[in-house]
C-alpha cells in the first residue's frame, strides 16, 4: 500500500507539495513539534489555500496548520478541491476540505491524523464538532477545482447528482464567482460566464428573459430549491444564492411543466446554508455612477453538533445607475433556516425583495423598419422619461427529508409566493430606419399568488449484479392572477434624441382594486429508475410522467369565466451514461418538454378549440473528460419544438416546428495552481423546419445567433500576495429579427475586466474588488423574435468586504 505522510513544514515550503504527494519522502517528528502543534489544532487560523487536486490541497493545509497526516494514496486519486478560504481550527479545516469525499481526518494520541473512510452504514462525519448526518441526495455538491463552478448539480427530482453521473450538459456557478464578479442578478452572472445562454433585458429593463439553446426561459420559470414559481417574478437576485445551477434542454421528466412552459432548460438556484464555522460578513459597494449599497451575511449554528442553522443575508442599494435619468433602489432580506439530524433534514428559507426603479429602458419593436438603425448610446435612454416599475415579492419555501430506513428516504417540499407589481412603460416601435420611433404607451397593475410543492420517496434495491437508484414524486403549483392593464396611445421620439420630455398620460383608471383574471393549476406523477451496473460505469435512466394542465380565465369587468383549459401529457426520459474510464463518461439522452396549447383564434374555423400541449423533444449525446483539475464537456443536440398556425383550410393546427441543432463546448477548472479558467462556445442552427409560409420555411428562427462563445480566466498573481486579476470576453454572432429573414442584428463582443486584493487589517480578512463591465464601451443590439434591446453600458463596479 502507497502511504504518504505530510508533516509540519514552514509556510514557505508549500510549494513544493505541488508534485504528487505519493512521491513525498516521510519526515521524522520532534515531540516538541507535535506538542505545539496539538496547541495550534485547537485555534481557529486564516486560511487562504488555492484549489487543486485533493492531495495537494490536504498536504498545503496540513503543512501551514503543523500538523502530520498520512493516508493512502489511492483514495484520493482523481479527487479535486476549491481550496480553503476562511478562518477554521485544524479540525474544522480538514472536515470542510473533505465534505462530500467519503473520507475524514481522525486525530492520533500522538497528534497526527489519519485519512480514514466514514462509517459504512452511510453516515458521514460532519466535523469532531457535528453530528453525524446521511447526506442523501439533497446533500450539495462539492466545489470543483479552481471553486468556480461545482462537481455536481440537482437534477430535479432525482436530487444532487455528480457532474460525472449526470446524463446531461449542466453547470453549477458558486457563490464564490458571483462574489468575485459582483454579480446583482442571475441575468448578470449567466450572461457573462455560459456560452449557451444570452439575456434579452437587462438591468434597464422590466424583466430578465433567458434564452438557452436557442429557446427563450422566462424569468418565472426559475426554480428555487427545486421549487418553480416562488422566486420573485421580474428578476432573480443572487446575493442569498449559495450556487446557480443551469441544466441544459427540456426537463419536463426531472420537475414537471414550468409555469412559462419554458423548454430551452432550467436554472435552479440553491440558497446559502450555515457553516459549522461562524460567518459575519460585511460588504460595502458603489456601482456607476451613484448606487451604494451594503450586503450583510451572517451565518452560525447552534445546539448539540451544530445540529440548527442559521443565515441570514440582507442588502440595501440605492441611487443612480450608470444609465441617465435612471435610479434603483433594492432592499433584500434572505433568512435560511436549517436541521440535520441523523436521519431528519429540515430547512425553510424565507425572502423578501423590492425593486423600484425609475426610468425603465424597454425593447424596441422592429415596426416598418427595412433596416436596422446602428445602437443608440447605451448611456442614453428613450422613450417614456417618467417610466417607473414598482415591485415586492414575499417568498417561502420548506423543504424535508427522512432517512426511513438505510434504503428508503422521503422527502416533501412546499413554497409560496405573493408578487405585487405596478409599471408604468413604453415599447418603442420603429418609424422607417433612421431611429425615428413611435412610443407605446401604458400602464400595468398586478397581484401573483402562488402555491408550489412536492412529495416523493427515492430509495435503491439490487436484483443480481443491477442497482437500482429509483425516485417516485409527485408535484402541483397553483397560481392565482389578478391584473389591470390599459393602454393609451402612441407619441414619437427617437432612439437618438433623449431631450423631449414625454408627458404621462391619465392612468386613473386603474386604482383601486385588482380584479382575478387567471388561475393556473399545473400537477403531475412521476416516476424514474437509474439501473447501474459494473460499478456504475453503466448506467441507464428510464422514467415517465403524467403532467396535468389546468387553466381558467375571467373578465376583469364581470368576473365571469371567459375560457376553460384542461389537458394532460404522458412526457417518457431515457439516457444512457458510460464511463470507459474513471475519468470520461460519454452519455446519451432523449427527454421532452411541454408548453400549453394555445386557443385558435376567432378568425379560425375551429375558434375557440384549445389544443393539447406542445411537446417538445430533445436527442442528445455527449462527453464529459476531468484531467484531475481540469474539466472538458461536449454535447450534440436537436430540439424539435411544435408551434401552431392557421393552414390553407383556415383551421389553427400545431403544424408548425423549429428545429434547434447544435454543438456545445465546455472548460472549467484550473490550469495552473495560479490559473483558472471558465470558457466554451456553442454552434446552434435553429431551423423554422414548418412553417405556414414558404418565405420563412428553412429559414433561421428568429433571435437565435448561430455563434456564442465566453472565455473567462482568473490568474493569482505571483509578483503581489493576495492580488488576483480576472478577464472575462463574450461574443455573440450575427442574428435575425423576423421570420423572413430580411432584418438582421450584428454580431457583437464584450470585454469585462476585474480585480481583488486580499488582505489584513488588525487580524480581520478584507477583500476589495473591481469590476469594469463593457470595458470598451460597446454599443449594440441584442436580437430576438421581433425585436431588440440595447446593450448595458461601461460599468464600473467596486466593493470592500470584511469577515469579523
Amino acid at each position: 500500500m502507497n502511504r504518504n505522510t505530510v508533516d509540519p513544514a514552514p509556510a514557505t515550503a508549500s510549494r513544493s507539495l505541488h508534485k504528487p504527494l505519493a512521491l513525498a519522502i516521510a519526515l521524522a517528528l520532534g515531540a516538541g513539534a507535535l506538542a505545539a502543534a496539538s496547541a495550534q489544532a485547537a485555534e481557529a487560523v486564516r486560511y487562504d489555500i488555492a484549489g487543486g487536486p485533493l492531495a495537494e490541497v490536504l498536504g498545503r493545509f496540513a503543512s501551514a496548520a503543523g500538523v502530520a497526516l498520512s493516508f493512502d494514496a489511492a483514495q484520493l486519486r482523481g479527487r479535486q478541491s476549491a481550496g480553503l478560504h476562511g478562518s477554521y481550527d485544524v479540525t474544522g479545516g480538514f472536515s470542510a476540505l473533505l465534505v462530500g469525499s467519503g473520507l475524514q481526518a481522525e486525530p492520533q494520541a500522538n497528534g497526527s491524523y489519519v485519512l480514514r473512510p466514514v462509517p459504512t452504514d452511510g453516515a458521514v462525519a460532519l466535523s469532531a464538532s457535528t453530528i453525524t448526518a446521511s447526506l442523501g441526495a439533497e446533500a450539495l455538491p462539492p466545489a470543483y477545482a479552481g471553486g468556480q463552478v461545482a462537481s455536481g448539480a440537482r437534477l430535479g427530482m432525482l436530487g444532487n447528482a455528480d457532474l460525472m453521473d449526470t446524463p446531461f450538459s449542466v453547470t453549477s456557478y458558486t457563490a464564490q464567482t458571483i462574489e468575485a464578479q459582483q454579480a446583482r442578478s442571475v441575468a448578470d452572472l449567466l450572461v457573462a460566464n455560459d456560452p449557451s445562454v444570452r439575456v434579452v433585458g437587462g438591468r434597464g429593463d422590466l424583466v430578465d428573459t433567458y434564452v438557452i439553446r436557442g429557446f427563450n426561459v422566462n424569468n418565472a420559470d426559475v426554480a428555487f430549491n427545486g421549487l418553480y414559481g416562488v422566486l420573485p417574478y421580474w428578476r432573480v437576485p443572487i446575493e442569498f444564492a449559495e450556487r446557480v445551477e443551469v441544466l441544459k434542454g427540456p426537463t419536463a421528466l426531472l420537475g414537471g411543466m414550468s409555469p412559462g412552459g419554458s423548454v430551452g432548460g432550467t436554472i435552479n438556484l440553491v440558497p446559502k446554508r450555515a457553516e459549522d464555522q461562524p460567518l459575519t460578513r460585511v460588504s460595502l459597494d458603489w456601482t456607476d455612477r451613484s448606487q451604494v449599497g451594503t450586503h450583510l451575511d451572517i451565518g452560525r449554528r447552534f445546539g448539540e453538533g451544530n445540529a440548527f442553522g442559521v443565515r441570514f443575508n440582507g442588502v440595501y442599494r440605492n441611487g443612480d445607475t450608470a444609465i441617465d435619468h435612471q435610479s434603483r433602489e433594492f432592499p433584500l432580506l434572505a433568512l435560511g433556516l436549517d436541521f440535520r439530524g441523523e436521519r431528519l433534514r429540515l430547512s425553510s428559507d424565507l425572502l423578501y425583495q423590492k425593486e423600484s426603479l425609475e426610468g425603465v429602458v424597454r425593447p424596441v419593436i422592429t415596426g416598418t423598419a427595412t433596416s436596422i438603425p446602428h445602437a443608440p448610446d447605451s448611456k442614453t435612454r428613450f422613450g417614456l422619461r417618467d417610466s417607473y416599475l414598482d415591485q415586492v415579492d414575499y417568498s417561502i419555501v420548506n423543504r424535508g427529508e427522512y432517512d426511513l430506513t438505510d434504503h428508503l428516504t422521503a422527502f416533501a417540499s412546499l413554497g409560496g409566493r405573493q408578487s405585487d407589481y405596478e409599471t408604468i412603460a413604453a415599447n418603442s416601435i420603429l418609424n422607417g430606419n433612421q431611429g425615428d420611433v413611435i412610443n407605446s404607451l401604458a400602464r400595468q397593475r398586478a397581484d401573483r399568488r402562488t402555491y408550489s410543492g412536492e412529495a416523493g420517496v427515492r430509495g435503491d434495491f439490487d436484483t443480481g449484479p443491477v442497482r437500482h437508484d429509483w425516485t417516485l414524486s409527485a408535484n402541483r403549483l397553483h397560481e392565482r392572477l389578478g391584473m389591470v392593464y390599459v393602454f393609451t396611445g402612441m407619441q414619437p421620439g427617437s432612439l437618438y434624441d433623449t431631450s423631449p420630455h414625454t408627458p404621462i398620460p391619465d392612468f386613473s383608471s386603474l386604482d383601486g382594486g385588482i380584479p382575478k383574471t387567471n388561475e393556473t393549476d399545473l400537477s403531475g406523477v412521476a416516476l424514474a429508475d437509474r439501473l447501474s451496473i459494473l460499478d456504475e460505469r453503466v448506467q441507464f435512466t428510464a422514467g415517465v410522467r403524467r403532467q396535468t394542465v389546468q387553466s381558467k380565465d375571467y373578465s376583469p369587468s364581470t368576473g365571469a369565466r371567459t375560457g376553460k383549459y384542461d389537458e394532460h401529457a404522458w412526457t417518457p426520459m431515457f439516457s444512457l451514461l458510460v464511463k470507459p474510464l474513471d475519468e470520461l463518461s460519454l452519455y446519451a439522452n432523449y427527454i421532452q418538454g411541454l408548453s400549453q396549447g394555445d386557443a385558435a383564434p376567432s378568425t379560425a374555423a375551429n375558434a375557440g378549440q384549445v389544443l393539447a400541449p406542445y411537446k417538445a423533444e430533445q436527442y442528445e449525446v455527449g462527453a464529459k473528460y476531468d484531467l484531475g483539475g481540469f474539466t472538458t464537456t461536449l454535447a450534440l443536440f436537436e430540439i424539435k419544438k411544435p408551434n401552431a398556425f392557421v393552414d390553407a383550410e383556415n383551421v389553427f393546427r400545431a403544424d408548425g416546428e423549429q428545429r434547434n441543432r447544435g454543438i456545445e463546448l465546455s472548460l472549467f477548472g484550473q490550469l495552473t495552481d495560479d490559473l483558472r479558467v471558465l470558457a466554451g462556445a456553442s454552434y446552434i442552427k435553429a431551423e423554422q423546419s414548418k412553417t405556414a409560409s414558404p418565405a420563412s420555411e428553412g429559414k433561421d428562427a428568429p433571435g437565435v445567433p448561430r455563434r456564442q462563445a465566453n472565455l473567462g480566466l482568473s490568474w493569482d498573481t505571483p509578483f503581489v500576495q493576495g492580488l488576483t486579476l480576472d478577464g472575462r470576453w463574450i461574443y455573440t454572432g450575427e442574428a435575425y429579427l423576423d421570420t423572413t429573414n430580411d432584418l438582421k442584428v450584428p454580431h457583437w463582443n464584450r470585454v469585462d475586466v476585474g480585480a481583488s486584493y486580499a488582505f489584513a487589517v488588525a487580524g480581520k480578512p478584507l477583500v476589495a474588488r473591481a469590476n469594469l463591465e463593457n470595458l470598451l464601451a460597446k454599443d449594440y443590439w441584442t436580437a430576438s423574435n421581433g425585436y431588440m434591446t440595447v446593450s448595458s453600458p461601461r460599468t464600473l463596479s467596486l466593493s470592500l468586504t470584511a469577515d469579523f
